[in-house]
C-alpha cells in the first residue's frame, strides 16, 4: 500500500530515496567519464602506442555509442523496467570500465569504450525520467536542481581529477575508479528502487528497421561531426559518404517511425509545443555547455601554458557558482514564471560568454573568474525551468520516451557546437594571422632592422594574438546564440508547480 501525506502526495520510502541518489551517482560516473579521459589522452596514447589521430577514437567511439542508445532508452525502459535496465546499464558500464583499464592495444580500447558509452548513455535519460515518475510535483524542481548540479559539475571536476590521477598514478586509474562505486550503484538500485514492471510483450514487436536506421543515422552523424574538421569535411571521401548515409537514413527513419504502428521511438512527442521548443533550448544548452568546456582548457593550455591541474582550478569556478546559485534558483522558481526564469538564465549565460570574449594573452585568473562565475550561476536558472517546461505537460506514460529525445538534443547540440567550433578555429586563426602579418609587412622598416630570431619571435607573437582573437570570436558567437534563443520563449506554455507530468497519477 502506498502511503500519502495530508496533501494527497505519495510519500517516498527511505529505500526509494537511496535508489534515486544511487541512480544520480551512476549518471555522475557516466558524464564524468567523458571529461576525465579527455584530459589524459596524451598519456593513454603513449600507453597504447597510438598516433594522435588514432587516439581520438577513444573519445569518438564512446560518444557515438552514447548518442545511439539515448533515444532507444525509453523503449528499453518499458521492456525491461527502470530497475532492471538501470542495473544492467550500470553493471555493463562498470565491467567495461574495468576492461578499458586492461586494454592491450588501441582496437581493444575502442571496443571497450564503445561498450562503455552504450551502457553509460542509457543511464542519463532514465534518471531524468525518474524525477517525473517518482516524486510529487512539489519536489520535482528540487530534484531537478540536484540532478542538474550532478550533470553539469561532472565535466568541471573531470579535468582536475583526470589530471591528478594521471600525474600521480597512471591513466588506468581513470577507469578503475568506476569499479567499486559502479557495483554499489547496481546493488542499491536493485535493492531499493522498484517503481514499474517489465513489459515483455514489446519484445514480440521489436522495430528492427527503426533500430537499424537510428544506428545508421546517429552513428554516421556523430562521426561526421567529430572527425569532419580534422579531415577537411567533404574533401574527405569517408566524411562525404557518411554525411550522405546520415541524411538518407535520417529521412527514412523519420518516415518509418511516423508510419510504423510500433515505433522504437515515438516522434509524435514533438506535437507537444512545449516539448518541441524545450528540445530546441536543450540543443542550445548543449552547444554552450560542451563547446565552452572544450574551448576554455585549450585556451588556457595553448595561450597561458597551464597544465591539467591548473586548468582545473580555473574551471572549478563554474561548478562552485553553480552550486551556490542552486540556493537562489530553488526558492525563486516558486514565485517566478518558469519562462521568465529560463530567459534570465539564458541571458546570464550569454553575458558570461560575451565577457569571456574580451580576453587578452595577459588575462589571468581573475579575468576568467567573473565570466565563469556568471555562467556558473546561470546554469541552474537554465536547467531548473527547462526540464519542467519540456517534460511537464506530457502524459506520464510518454515521459520515458520523451526524456531520451530531450537528452539526445543536448548531446547533438554539443556535437554540432564542437564541430563548428573546430572548423571556425582553423579558419579564423588563419584569417586573423593574415591580417596581422599584412600589418607588419606593410612597414618595410621593421623587416629591415629585425634579425631572423626576432622575426621568428614576432611571427610566434602574431600567431598567439591570432589565437586569442579567434577564441574571443567563438565565445562571442556562443553569446549571440544564447541571446537569440530567448526569442523562442514566448512559444512556451506556462507550467506551474501544480500542473505537470506527475499530476496525472
Amino acid at each position: 500500500m502506498i502511503a500519502v501525506n495530508e496533501r494527497g502526495e505519495r510519500i517516498l520510502t527511505t529505500g526509494e530515496w537511496i535508489g534515486f541518489f544511487s541512480m544520480a551517482i551512476g549518471v555522475f560516473m557516466a558524464v564524468l567519464d567523458i571529461q576525465i579521459v579527455a584530459s589524459s589522452l596524451q598519456e593513454i596514447q603513449a600507453g597504447l602506442s597510438a598516433t594522435q589521430d588514432e587516439i581520438a577514437w577513444v573519445q569518438t567511439s564512446y560518444l557515438i555509442a552514447e548518442v545511439i542508445i539515448i533515444p532507444l532508452s525509453g523503449w528499453l525502459g518499458r521492456v525491461f523496467s527502470t530497475r532492471y535496465l538501470f542495473v544492467l546499464s550500470a553493471g555493463g558500464f562498470t565491467l567495461s570500465s574495468l576492461a578499458c583499464a586492461f586494454a592491450w592495444n588501441l582496437p581493444s580500447m575502442i571496443v571497450f569504450r564503445c561498450i562503455q558509452g552504450f551502457f553509460g548513455g542509457a543511464m542519463i535519460p532514465m534518471t531524468f525520467t525518474i524525477i517525473f515518475i517518482l516524486f510529487p510535483p512539489r519536489l520535482q524542481p528540487t530534484m531537478s536542481i540536484v540532478l542538474g548540479l550532478i550533470v553539469t559539475m561532472a565535466p568541471t571536476i573531470g579535468p582536475v581529477l583526470g589530471g591528478y590521477l594521471t600525474d600521480s598514478y597512471s591513466w588506468q586509474l581513470l577507469f578503475l575508479i568506476n569499479v567499486i562505486p559502479g557495483f554499489i550503484v547496481c546493488f542499491m538500485v536493485f535493492s531499493f528502487l522498484d517503481i514499474d514492471k517489465p513489459d515483455w510483450g514489446l519484445l514480440k514487436k521489436i522495430d528492427f528497421v527503426g533500430i537499424a536506421l537510428i544506428i545508421l543515422c546517429l552513428g554516421s552523424l556523430q562521426y561526421v561531426l567529430e572527425e569532419g574538421a580534422r579531415d577537411q569535411w567533404f574533401e574527405d571521401d569517408l566524411i562525404l559518404t557518411l554525411a550522405i548515409v546520415a541524411t538518407l537514413s535520417g529521412v527514412a527513419m523519420f518516415w518509418w517511425e511516423l508510419t510504423n504502428p510500433h515505433p522504437i521511438i515515438d516522434l509524435y512527442a514533438f506535437k507537444n509545443r512545449n516539448f518541441a521548443v524545450g528540445c530546441a533550448f536543450s540543443f542550445v544548452l548543449g552547444i554552450g555547455l560542451y563547446t565552452i568546456i572544450y574551448l576554455t582548457p585549450i585556451y588556457l593550455g595553448s595561450i597561458k601554458g597551464l597544465n591539467s591541474l591548473q586548468i582545473g582550478y580555473y574551471l572549478m569556478v563554474v561548478g562552485l557558482f553553480q552550486l551556490l546559485s542552486a540556493f537562489i534558483a530553488g526558492p525563486l522558481e516558486k514565485i517566478l514564471d518558469l519562462r521568465v526564469m529560463l530567459c534570465l538564465g539564458m541571458c546570464l549565460f550569454g553575458l558570461g560568454s560575451w565577457l569571456n570574449g574580451e580576453l587578452t594573452a595577459e588575462s589571468g585568473y581573475w579575468e576568467f573568474f567573473v565570466p565563469q562565475a556568471i555562467r556558473g550561476g546561470a546554469l541552474m536558472f537554465c536547467f531548473l525551468p527547462i526540464n519542467t517546461l519540456t517534460l511537464g505537460l506530457l502524459p506520464i506514460e510518454e515521459v520515458k520516451n520523451a526524456s531520451g529525445l530531450y537528452n539526445l538534443m543536448r548531446n547533438l547540440g554539443g556535437a554540432m557546437g564542437l564541430a563548428v567550433a573546430n572548423t571556425l578555429m582553423l579558419y579564423l586563426n588563419k584569417a586573423h594571422y593574415a591580417v596581422l602579418r599584412e600589418s607588419i609587412s606593410a612597414t618595410d622598416e621593421i623587416g629591415q632592422h629585425l634579425s631572423q630570431i626576432q622575426l621568428k619571435q614576432l611571427t610566434n607573437l602574431a600567431w598567439r594574438e591570432a589565437e586569442v582573437m579567434t577564441f574571443n570570436n567563438l565565445f562571442q558567437i556562443i553569446s549571440f546564440i544564447f541571446f537569440s534563443a530567448v526569442l523562442l520563449a514566448p512559444l512556451l506554455k506556462k507550467v506551474g508547480a501544480d500542473k505537470n507530468a506527475s499530476s496525472g497519477h
